[in-house]
């Protein structure tokens, strides 16, 4: 009995664990950036910007997610100075340039450069896609690099990112 009592369990244990990825995967990105708990400054700039419900909407997004170390590494006071009301502007088009308005899994974006056109933005990203993995060139002609790709979600995709994408010029990308 003690056999079938274990197998039982496992069993149980295993449902649960494949029910819970389940509703992990149907949760929005804003629910998903919450959980994932690496995410708050994006979150608290997404409340400050006034983009939550956007990014609970039907979508489908493609997120390119700073970590709080990301934010953390900008200059002193950036975050702080772009959560004041009267910065929203400023922080709506800083967020969104981190958003398609596609759904971009890594495997869609092709080996070698292109660019991707932000939602609200006239600006381009430069998405450079390679076995070595994949980077993004802002504005600035910074690089972010893809730490984690396609946490997906009901209404995207999120690929998580080491540096804050910021608008500037139109990078190269070759």
């Amino acid at each position: 009995m003690t056999n079938t009592s274990s197998k039982l369990t496992a069993f149980t244990v295993a449902l649960g664990l494949t029910l819970s990825a389940s509703a992990a995967n149907a949760k929005d990105i804003v629910d998903t950036a919450v959980g994932a708990g690496t995410f708050n400054t994006l979150v608290a700039a997404v409340g400050a910007a006034g983009l939550v419900d956007t990014l609970k909407g039907d979508g489908p997004f493609t997120v390119f997610a700073p970590t709080d170390e990301a934010f953390a590494a900008l200059p002193a006071g950036t975050v702080e100075t772009l959560l004041k009301p009267e910065n929203k502007d400023q922080l709506t088009n800083i967020l969104l340039y981190h958003v398609d308005d596609r759904m971009l899994s890594s495997d869609m974006i092709p080996a070698g450069s292109t660019y991707i056109k932000p939602i609200l933005s006239s600006e381009r990203l430069c998405v450079k896609a390679s076995s070595a993995g994949v980077s993004i060139a802002d504005g600035t002609g910074q690089m972010a690099n893809v730490v984690a790709a396609d946490i997906k979600t009901d209404n995207g995709v999120i690929h998580v990112i080491d540096k804050v994408l910021l608008p500037g010029t139109r990078p190269a990308c070759h």
